[in-house]
């Protein structure tokens, strides 16, 4: 049986869920999630996540070069690190040019920082789910709200064993074929795990960090930047950089949070501010309010006519 081109889970035999992230192929997230996965002996678990950090990426891709797919070391896992973006991976995981079958469920995750509101946007690890999303294949994004002092990495198994109730319940609609096909889902996970409210179903807000720029004399100032773009300077930096070096005369600026965060009510953030793990449907078009839409049909007709009458 096919739905949307993609094997239907069959009864008989384990599913396969193939995981991704933005983190790395090395970062605790993704390593606990495939832990806890394959130890549930209910999977058949594929890696292909990118080889190096590539956080706030965005949904960007690879198109001028190839990318390369190392074997990794995961025990019980066929894993391979690729050269390329969360997208990347998504797209080749799924694409049966890697893996020989398409995945049931894609997993991208765990994020070390929640993926809310705005940031949903400059998010890699929300880009690997949406990515399967557009090849069909239902997928799921998981951030934890890492908190630097009161977050370890311990913390990253516990929210995957949090999230297996979720899995095995959208595994079970896909075999049944009645899993939704026109979203999703991204979930976030609160600080404090063990003394979570439970699930609670969300709708993505519009809460962002005001972002500037600072001065710097060196591409080691700062700290590691989170999803949520904040930084955390207890983990251990990995600097990315392109392959030019900067010549003397250079400026060099870092992002830095420069405002409050905004937070609408009711909405992703707020939820797991007060201690939930929120689930939200997210779709992939980008379709502006109705207000906007309304001002934009009135107002586009008078710019044709003022166009014409200068022509004249």
């Amino acid at each position: 049986m096919e739905r949307r081109g993609i094997a239907i889970v069959n009864s008989d035999h384990k599913p396969t869920i193939m995981v991704t992230n933005d983190d790395g192929i090395d970062a605790p997230g993704l390593r606990s999630l495939v832990r806890v996965l394959v130890s549930t002996n209910r999977y058949t678990v594929q890696v292909c996540a990118p080889d190096s950090e590539k956080s706030a990426v965005s949904h960007s891709i690879t198109w001028r070069h190839p990318i390369s797919a190392r074997p990794a070391d995961f025990d019980g896992v066929t894993a391979y690190a690729v050269s390329g973006t969360p997208a990347d991976c998504a797209s080749l995981g799924v694409s049966q040019a890697l893996f020989p079958s398409v995945p049931d469920l894609v997993i991208s995750g765990i994020n070390m920082g929640s993926n809310c509101g705005y940031h949903v946007v400059y998010s890699g690890t929300v880009a690997g789910a949406r990515e399967a999303f557009f090849h069909g294949v239902p997928s799921v994004s998981i951030s934890y709200d890492w908190v630097g002092g009161k977050s370890n990495v311990n913390d990253y198994t516990l929210a995957a064993e949090a999230c297996l109730p979720i899995i095995n319940a959208i595994l079970a609609e896909i075999r049944n074929q009645t899993y939704p096909e026109r979203c999703f889902l991204n979930i976030d996970l609160p600080t404090d795990i063990p003394n979570n409210k439970g699930y609670k179903l969300t709708k993505q807000g519009t809460s962002i960090f005001k972002m500037g720029w600072r001065r710097v004399t060196s591409e080691m100032q700062g700290g590691k930047m989170l999803s949520t773009m904040t930084m955390d300077t207890d983990s251990a930096v990995t600097i990315e950089t392109d392959t030019s070096t900067p010549l003397e005369e250079d400026l060099l600026f870092r992002r830095e949070v420069r405002g409050a965060h905004i937070a609408d009510p009711d909405t992703d953030w707020q939820f797991l501010r007060e201690g939930y793990i929120t689930v939200t449907p997210i779709g992939a078009l980008s379709n502006a309010d109705m207000e906007s839409l309304l001002y934009f049909k009135d107002w586009l007709p008078v710019v044709a006519e003022h166009e014409s009458s200068s022509a004249l």
